[in-house]
């Protein structure tokens, strides 16, 4: 006995299925490419660098015969040429540098636990009285 089931349809692909595949897929690769990225980014902050050194030095006793010693200590206090100085001096100081000689070395040494922003107002305040000769004391 035959049963009749009606008209012989053909199969049909379930689009909305294959949309919902693709999408799931297409939102995989794209998370997926995000934290690769992320990784990448977090390993070139560990590159080493190997610093370059100076070729040649600032001696000490040039400081006296040259220029001025300016030293920047860790609790932010300022020498000049071994004498305690407030920012107002140093400023009154490098204006009279100024207005003799621009070309005058400057020296600055900074403590290495010193905070950086001391370093560079003093920095500024010669670069502000236009005295652009200067020279930052490294140690090996």
């Amino acid at each position: 006995m035959k049963i009749d089931l009606g008209e012989d349809q053909e199969p049909e692909i379930g689009l909305v299925a294959l949309i919902d595949c693709i999408f799931f897929l297409l939102m995989f690769f794209m998370v997926a490419t995000t934290f690769k990225q992320s990784e990448d980014k977090q390993h070139n902050r560990s590159i080493p660098v190997d610093l370059p050194k100076a070729a040649a030095t600032f001696r000490p006793e040039e400081a006296s015969s040259t220029g001025v010693l300016i030293t920047v200590a860790r609790d932010g206090t300022i020498y000049v040429d071994g004498a305690a100085i407030t920012k107002g001096q140093l400023k009154d100081r490098l204006h009279d540098l100024a207005a003799h000689d621009t070309h005058t070395v400057i020296r600055i040494d900074g403590d290495r636990r010193a905070q950086f922003q001391d370093v560079v107002s003093v920095m500024d305040m010669c670069a502000f009285e236009g005295l652009t000769n200067l020279a930052v004391h490294v140690r090996n």
